[in-house]
């Protein structure tokens, strides 16, 4: 699983910056989101504790508290870290979120 991670991760780092938009398949997206929660090497548990992420465009959530809401792709990306993405995203926990992202403690 964690191959899979991986690939889908960095095949998105690449292409997001060079105006390539990928739509990952639905069933492979939401192995990946399933899987990133409990990994601890991703840092994604501290970052979304105490937060609903919910997406809105599969059948995917997780969490408890403020919710954060965007498409899946959008959430994967911003649990494993990556700044610029919370721009993407809305709901009353989304500045929490960014906060953590961003290494600031909220």
């Amino acid at each position: 699983m964690h191959a899979l991670v991986d690939g889908t991760v960095h095949h998105q780092d690449i292409r997001r910056p060079l105006g390539m938009p990928r739509v990952i398949p639905p069933e492979r997206l939401k192995r990946v989101l399933d899987a990133v929660p409990g990994n601890p090497r991703l840092g994604a548990g501290r970052r979304i504790r105490g937060l609903r992420l919910q997406a809105t465009d599969l059948d995917w959530a997780i969490g408890e508290g403020p919710e954060v809401h965007g498409t899946g792709e959008a959430l994967l990306m911003v649990m494993t870290g990556r700044r610029g993405i919370v721009s993407e995203l809305a709901g009353q926990g989304t500045p929490t979120l960014a906060a953590r992202v961003d290494g600031k403690a909220a």
